[in-house]
């Protein structure tokens, strides 16, 4: 996996417009191969062979390996962070969208934020919207069946639920009682292997939705190969990639066979800047996302300004791609 001497490399750190996934500022690198740029952006958490996986991704894309689509617009959520009320509100009503993915859990004591952050998306998409909520892991098996029941009632009814708990036994025990569909995303993707028929046998228990990144899945192939194998409706997220790498997630949306649900590909609109001159082609229109004609590059000056300030992480983050260059697993 090791890079030839005529691959550059960029970090980057873009601030947040609001804290998600607990920070401000998202920190990453670009790589520019030999047919076009890639992003490698593992979050601190990932290590040794999960952040090989995102290398892969990267690699992938710079090498110009994706697969042709199927579409050439796909259908997207809006997402609404942990913010007050009318916050959520006017995030879901700006948005263009008719699905809002909503995140709750934020905190322990979170139920009532969460309760009436859903009650307002509702008010703000109308009935005929669909709401879906991500609690990222953070419940137990009987937490979960009583938020789900909570959060349900305040959504005027949910599209599903994101990983309420992080175990796929857990997910399936939830499932088994309550009426709301589950979807499982960390609890595929993290898996030692996700495409193990023992971890497919166990999602296809556990979930009624597959939640798909290809970043950290190992790219837009691999991504689809973990679809075909779990053969569940599946929803492409994003892992809060800028322009570079959000495009690896739609191409990976637009090559899926079958497309039920809006997708979570909305996520620009978090990070307060970009590296890509015309970010507005990866902002959604209308609840759609079309497929940019080129694949997305970065401009120098943008990746001036975003570069990373600080040269400890700098040093941080070309020693980990390093590391995994030599040592993917």
């Amino acid at each position: 996996m090791a890079l030839d001497s005529d691959w550059t490399t960029h970090v980057y750190a873009i601030p947040l417009r609001t804290r998600f996934r607990g920070i401000t500022v998202r920190e990453g690198m670009v790589l520019h191969g030999p047919n076009g740029w890639g992003e490698f952006c593992p979050f601190p958490e990932y290590h040794g062979r999960e952040a090989g996986r995102w290398l892969a991704a990267a690699l992938e894309q710079a090498r110009g390996e994706w697969p042709a689509p199927v579409r050439d617009r796909v259908p997207v959520n809006c997402i609404v962070p942990a913010v007050d009320p009318q916050g959520a509100h006017d995030i879901a009503a700006r948005s263009g969208c008719r699905t809002a993915k909503v995140k709750v859990a934020d905190h322990p004591e979170s139920l009532a934020e969460d309760l009436a952050r859903v009650a307002a998306v509702r008010d703000a998409l109308g009935p005929a919207g669909a709401i879906r909520v991500d609690a990222n892991a953070a419940w137990d098996v009987d937490t979960a069946v009583d938020r789900i029941r909570r959060l349900d009632i305040a959504a005027s009814g949910l599209e599903y639920v994101e990983q309420p708990c992080l175990d796929l036994d857990d997910l399936a025990a939830v499932r088994r009682r309550i009426g709301v569909r589950i979807a499982a995303d960390e609890s595929i993707r993290r898996a030692d292997d996700p495409l193990d028929p023992a971890v497919v046998r166990r999602a296809r228990e556990a979930a009624d939705v597959a939640i798909l990144k290809c970043t950290p899945l190992g790219g837009v192939r691999a991504a689809l190969r973990v679809a075909e194998a779990v053969g569940l409706p599946c929803v492409v997220s994003s892992a809060l990639e800028t322009s570079v790498g959000l495009a690896a997630e739609l191409a990976l949306a637009a090559a899926l066979p079958e497309l039920e649900f809006a997708c979570g590909l909305g996520t620009l609109a978090l990070l307060d800047g970009d590296l890509v001159a015309e970010p507005d082609r990866l902002r959604p229109a209308d609840g759609m996302l079309a497929l940019p004609p080129a694949p997305p590059v970065p401009t120098q000056t943008l990746l001036d300004r975003y570069r990373h300030p600080d040269p400890d992480r700098t040093t941080w983050w070309t020693t980990r791609l390093a590391t995994l260059t030599r040592h993917p697993e």
